[in-house]
């Protein structure tokens, strides 16, 4: 098990070169990439990024859902084959990487006309999967309020026709959906591959890991027992903090508080 950092802790502040020579600095082990527009799906960023990571193990690369995710459903094959297009550059840049996972968010839940066809859903999901596959990277469906898996449940039915399918757990995702996280933690169980983390306060609002009353020991405990083998990676906003140095410090603080369990 590793803790880390993503770089999306680090949007408009730094650029994801510059978020992983930082993270290597700071002595960050693990990292998740998150690629924010389509000339970073370029062979040759990713190249740029494996230079700069140094000894960061880019454990997952994440996109800005909205892209192409949502096409990869779709029933216009035009739309649909750009979509799997920009996903293997996507996928091609995880390999080069060194990334074992890709967080993914699928389907958004944007527009009045959705409707929900799991079956559907979960035949697409495992032809993903086998594109994935082909570079050695797995696809983990992340829980998000807006997306697909927007509720306990959703997981397990995608994983009954998709038995490759990993998962993320989003501790702020699962609170601003209403659901209880632990809740998320059991259905995704040995197949989890990736925990988003942040932290809230007594007023309800977000904040960085250690700065609020989160129970991390808890989170850390069901972790061990569950045998997880993954990523712990702080996902914060920007707006979380107002100096880098306290992401640092939080960081420190995530990985004392694991290495009480593993």
């Amino acid at each position: 098990m590793q803790t880390g950092i993503s770089t999306a802790s680090l949007f408009l502040r730094r650029n994801n070169e510059d978020a992983l020579a930082l993270l290597d600095a700071w002595h960050v082990p693990a990292a998740e990439v998150f690629l924010t527009s389509f000339c970073e799906y370029d062979p040759a960023f990713a190249r740029l990024l494996n230079e700069r990571r140094n000894r960061v193990n880019v454990h997952s690369v994440h996109v800005l859902n909205t892209q192409f995710e949502p096409q990869l459903y779709a029933e216009h094959p035009r739309v649909k084959g750009d979509a799997y297009a920009w996903l293997r550059k996507v996928l091609t840049c995880a390999r080069t990487l060194g990334a074992r996972y890709y967080t993914f968010h699928g389907i958004a839940r944007l527009k009045r006309t959705f409707r929900e066809d799991l079956p559907r859903a979960a035949a697409v999901t495992r032809e993903i999967c086998e594109v994935c596959a082909e570079y050695g990277v797995a696809l983990c469906y992340e829980n998000v309020e807006w997306a697909l898996y927007d509720r306990p449940g959703v997981f397990g039915r995608l994983k009954e026709d998709c038995p490759a399918l990993f998962g993320v757990l989003d501790i702020k995702q699962a609170r601003i959906s209403g659901y209880d996280w632990r809740d998320y933690l059991r259905e995704m169980g040995s197949a989890l591959a990736t925990v988003h983390v942040s932290d809230i306060d007594a007023s309800g609002r977000m904040c960085l890991p250690g700065r609020g009353i989160f129970a991390f020991d808890e989170l850390f405990a069901r972790l061990a027992d569950t045998g997880f083998a993954g990523a712990v990676l702080i996902e914060s906003y920007t707006r979380d903090y107002a100096d880098e140095c306290e992401l640092r410090a939080s960081y420190e603080f995530l990985a004392e508080q694991a290495a009480r369990f593993f």
